[in-house]
C-alpha cells in the first residue's frame, strides 16, 4: 500500500508533557499503540519515570476515554528506548519549544526512523522552515508541523503546516488519521507566526484587555460582552485566566518579536499593560494560583479585580440588557455596542490583512476560532449576519483603510457562503466547507421527504432515511411521537433502511418532554401520563421489531428517553465523546420506554443465555441507580448501553456516514427483526439482594426515604418483584408493564414532583 493510504498501526510521541502525553492518550482512545518518551529519570529505578508521571497525569485528568486505554501506551527515555522510532508510523516531537533541542533530536530521529514515516512537530512558535534547516531532502519531505490544542482529547482543531517538497501522498495520509484516528478537524496554515488560530486569537485577547480598560469598562461588563458575541462563558478576562496570566510573556512576548513592526499587534502590548505586570509580580498567575483577573475569596464568593484600582472586590453582575443578540449589541449606541463593534471590527480588519498570510480561504480562519478558541461562529460569519455591505459602511465611517479582501465580500455578497465555505484569500472564489456530514449533504441536494415542527425524515442515499428530532436538546415530546410514527411508515414504503441522528452540537436527545411530565403531574391527569409512556414504549418497540434495519448515531447527551430511543435500534454507532445514559433516578422515576428492559436484553441474560438472573439485574440497576450518564462512548459500553459489535466513531462529522454504512450492511446482509427476548428474572429473592446496599445506605444516613423508594421501585421493575411468570421468564412486554405502573406510583408522589420542579426551575437534582 502507498504512503497516502496506508494506516497508522503504531506511534511515538516524544515529550511526555502537558501537551506530549495528551496526545498519546488520545492516540491510545483510538486504539493505536504509542511509545511516550522522555528524558530518562534519575537513577536506574525511574529511567522511565517522566514519562510514566505523564502518563499518570492524563490518568488524573481524564485524557484518558477509559483507563483501560492507558495500557496502549509505553513508558520510555530518549536515551534508552530511542530505538523504538524503527518501529513505528507516526513521531510526534512534543518537546521544549527551543531550536537547538528540537533540531538535535531531529538529527536522532533521522538516523534510526524508518524511511517513509512521519515526522511533525506540535510547535506553535517556531518556523517549519527553521526546525528542518540542513536535515537533508529526505527528512523535509517526510516533516510536518502538527500543532494541536490543549486538551488534545478535546480540542478538535489541528493546525498542520506543509510545504511543496512534502511527498502529498504523506500529507493525505496524515490528514486522514487525524481526522478518522484522531477526530481532529484539520486546518493547512501558512509557514507563519502563530499559524491562524492563534494569531487571531492572541489578537483578540490583547485587543479586549487594552480596548476595555480604555473604554472604562469593567472586567464583567466586558467578558458579558464578549459572551454576547458568541465567545466562551469566560470572556477575554477569564480565558486568561484559564490560560494562566504567566504565560502572556512567553507566548504574546514571542508572537509579538517574530512579527514584522508594521504588525498590528503591536498596537496591543499585552505583555507590557501595567495591570498584567502587576498581576505577574505579584504571583498572580489566574486559576492556577488561585488568583488573577478573578478570583476566589476565603469564603469562596468570586471577586474581580478593579481595573482602575488594583484590588479585588465582590463580583459584579453586568449591566443589564446586555444579553447574548450580538446583532442587537452592535447597534447599541453606549459603551457596550462600542466596545463589542470595535473588538469584533478590530478582529476582522486584522485577519482580513494578513489572511494571504496565513490561510487559503476566509472559512479557514472561521473554524480556527471557532474550534481553538470556542467562538459559536467564526468574526467573518458574524460580520455576514450584520451585513456585509453594512458592515464595511460602518468600517469605513470609523476611518482609516478597508482590507481588500472585506471590499471583495461585499461584491460577492458575503464573506462566507451557507456552506461555511469561505472566500479565498486571494480573492478570486469562495473555497468549499472544511467539512460536512451526510445529513448537511443530503438537505442541500433535497427536500425532505416529510418535515414538522418537530422531526424530520431526509433521504441520504443508498435507500436510508435520517429521522431528524429538531426539539430543543432534541427532546422527545407527544408531537416528536407522531413524527416518528409517520417516519417508520413512509421508511416501510420507500426506503431500506433507517438512521436516527442529527447535527445538533450538543445532543442526540436530552430524553422525554420533562415539562410536559411535570404538567400532567401537576394537574393530575395520569391518564394522559400513562397514555404518554404507553405511546413511548409502543413506537420504540414498534421501530425494534420494523421489516427494516435501524441504526442511532448517537453523540453528545443521549439522556433518559433519548438513551431509550437509541437502546431499541438495530445496532448504535456512536461518537467517542458520548454522554449517555438513564438518569431518571434524579427526577424521582424510573426509566419507563423500555430502558430497564433493554438494558436487561443488552446484559445477555435471556432465557437461553448463560449466568444467573440476578447478576443481569444487578448490573442493570446499578447503572441505572447511580444516574451517571457515560463520560465516554468507552464507558457507555462497560454500562451496557452499548454492545461488542457497536462501533466508535472519532471524528463527529464522520458519525452519520458511518451508521449509514452500518445500516446498509445490515439490509444487504437479509436483514429480519430480532426475535423477541425471553428474561429469566430472580424474583423477590433477587430483589432483597439489589435493596440490601440501598438500605445499608439509609440506615447510615447516606440516602433518603425518596432513594428507597425509587430503589424498590426499579429493584421491582428489574427483578419481576413478586410476579408469577411461566418458567420464571417474562417477555419485553411484561417487564414494559411493570415499568409502566413504577413511574405511574412514582409520579404520584410529593417528592417526585419537588425533584421535577427543582430540575425544571434550576436544571440540578434536588436531594430530598
Amino acid at each position: 500500500m502507498g504512503a497516502g493510504t496506508s494506516p497508522i498501526h503504531r506511534v511515538a510521541v516524544i515529550g511526555a508533557g502537558a501537551m506530549g502525553a495528551g496526545i498519546a492518550a488520545q492516540f491510545a482512545n483510538a486504539g493505536i499503540g504509542v511509545d511516550l518518551l522522555d528524558i530518562p529519570g534519575t537513577g536506574s529505578a525511574a529511567r522511565n519515570a517522566p514519562a510514566q508521571a505523564g502518563l499518570d497525569r492524563q490518568l488524573k485528568t481524564a485524557g484518558f476515554m477509559h483507563p483501560d486505554a492507558a495500557s496502549l501506551v509505553r513508558p520510555g527515555n530518549i536515551e534508552d528506548d530511542l530505538a523504538r522510532l524503527a518501529e513505528v508510523d507516526w513521531i510526534v516531537e512534543a518537546v521544549v519549544e527551543r531550536l537547538d533541542v528540537k533540531r538535535d533530536l531531529y538529527a536522532r530521529i533521522n538516523a534510526l526512523r524508518k524511511p517513509g514515516s512521519i515526522v511533525s512537530s506540535n510547535t506553535s512558535t517556531i518556523p517549519r522552515s527553521e526546525l528542518i534547516a540542513g536535515l537533508g531532502p529526505a527528512f523535509a519531505s517526510d516533516f510536518l508541523i502538527t500543532h494541536f490544542f490543549n486538551p488534545p482529547r478535546i480540542m478538535r482543531l489541528l493546525e498542520i503546516v506543509s510545504a511543496p517538497e512534502n511527498d502529498p501522498a504523506l500529507v493525505a495520509r496524515v490528514k486522514t488519521a487525524a481526522a478518522a484516528i484522531l477526530g481532529k478537524t484539520v486546518i493547512d496554515c501558512r509557514d507563519t507566526p502563530g499559524f491562524i488560530a492563534n494569531r487571531i486569537g492572541c489578537f483578540w485577547l490583547a485587543l479586549g484587555v487594552l480596548e476595555a480598560k480604555r473604554l472604562g469598562l469593567s472586567m464583567e461588563e466586558a467578558d458579558a460582552v464578549m459572551v454576547a458575541l458568541g465567545t466562551p462563558n469566560t470572556g477575554i478576562f477569564g480565558l486568561l485566566d484559564l490560560i494562566g496570566i504567566d504565560l502572556i510573556p512567553p507566548i504574546w512576548g514571542s508572537l509579538m518579536q517574530a512579527l514584522p513592526a508594521d504588525d498590528a499587534l503591536h498596537n496591543f502590548d499585552l505583555p507590557g499593560d501595567e495591570t498584567v505586570r502587576a498581576l505577574l509580580a505579584s504571583g498572580r498567575f489566574g486559576r492556577k494560583s488561585g488568583a488573577g483577573f478573578y478570583r476566589l475569596s476565603p469564603d469562596k464568593s468570586r471577586e474581580a479585580l478593579d481595573l482602575a484600582a488594583d484590588d479585588y472586590r465582590p463580583r459584579q453582575d453586568p449591566a443589564p440588557g446586555i444579553g447574548r443578540d450580538a446583532l442587537a449589541l452592535l447597534k447599541r449606541d453606549d459603551k457596550f455596542g462600542r466596545f463589542g463593534w470595535r473588538v469584533l471590527s478590530g478582529v476582522i480588519h486584522y485577519a482580513a490583512a494578513i489572511a494571504p498570510d496565513i490561510a487559503g480561504d476566509l472559512g479557514s480562519i472561521d473554524a480556527a476560532m471557532t474550534l481553538g478558541y470556542g467562538w459559536a461562529q467564526g468574526p467573518f460569519a458574524l460580520a455576514d449576519r450584520f451585513g456585509a455591505t453594512a458592515f464595511v459602511s460602518r468600517l469605513a465611517a470609523d476611518g482609516g483603510p478597508v482590507p481588500a479582501l472585506v471590499q471583495e465580500a461585499v461584491q460577492r455578497g458575503a464573506f462566507i457562503d451557507r456552506r461555511g465555505g469561505g472566500l479565498a484569500t486571494d480573492g478570486s472564489v469562495y473555497a468549499p466547507a472544511l467539512s460536512g456530514s451526510l445529513l448537511s449533504v443530503a438537505k442541500d441536494q433535497a427536500a425532505a421527504v416529510f418535515e414538522t415542527p418537530a422531526a424530520s425524515l431526509w433521504d441520504i442515499g443508498e435507500g436510508v432515511a435520517c429521522f431528524e428530532l429538531h426539539t430543543k436538546l432534541n427532546s422527545l415530546n407527544p408531537a416528536a411521537l407522531d413524527a416518528l410514527e409517520t417516519a417508520l411508515d413512509r421508511v416501510q414504503e420507500a426506503f431500506g433502511a433507517l438512521v436516527i441522528g442529527n447535527d445538533d452540537k450538543r445532543a442526540f436527545s436530552a430524553g422525554a418532554d420533562l415539562a410536559f411530565i411535570m404538567a400532567s403531574i401537576e394537574q393530575q391527569d395520569w391518564e394522559r401520563l400513562d397514555g404518554f409512556i404507553r405511546r413511548g414504549q409502543d413506537a420504540f418497540s414498534r421501530m425494534k421489531y420494523a421489516a427494516f434495519p435501524v441504526v442511532a448515531a448517537v453523540h453528545g447527551l443521549a439522556l433518559g428517553g433519548g438513551c431509550e430511543f437509541a437502546l431499541h435500534a438495530d445496532a448504535i454507532v456512536a461518537h467517542a465523546e458520548l454522554n449517555a445514559g438513564l438518569p431518571e433516578v434524579k427526577v424521582g422515576l424510573v426509566p419507563s420506554w423500555g430502558g430497564c428492559t433493554q438494558l436487561l436484553v443488552r446484559a445477555g441474560q435471556d432465557a437461553t443465555g448463560p449466568g444467573g438472573p440476578a447478576t443481569s439485574a444487578a448490573h442493570v440497576f446499578q447503572t441505572i441507580i447511580s444516574a451517571a450518564p457515560s463520560s465516554s462512548a468507552a464507558w457507555a459500553r462497560v454500562q451496557g448501553i452499548l454492545q461488542p459489535a457497536d462501533e466508535i466513531v472519532m471524528h463527529r462529522d464522520h458519525l452519520l456516514a458511518r451508521a449509514r454504512d452500518r445500516a446498509v450492511a445490515l439490509a444487504q446482509a437479509g436483514y429480519r427483526p430480532p426475535e423477541p427476548a425471553q428474561l429469566r428474572l430472580s424474583g423477590p429473592s433477587g430483589k432483597l439482594g439489589l435493596m440490601a446496599g440501598v438500605n445499608s445506605q439509609y440506615e447510615l444516613g447516606l440516602a433518603s426515604q425518596s432513594d428507597l423508594a425509587i430503589a424498590d421501585s426499579l429493584a421491582t421493575v428489574l427483578t419481576g418483584g413478586p410476579g408469577s411468570y411461566p418458567n420464571g421468564v417474562a417477555t419485553e412486554a411484561d417487564i414494559m408493564q411493570l415499568e409502566r405502573e413504577a413511574i405511574m406510583t412514582l409520579a404520584k408522589s410529593q417528592t417526585t414532583r419537588q425533584r421535577i420542579a427543582h430540575m425544571l426551575a434550576t436544571g440540578k437534582p434536588l436531594k430530598n
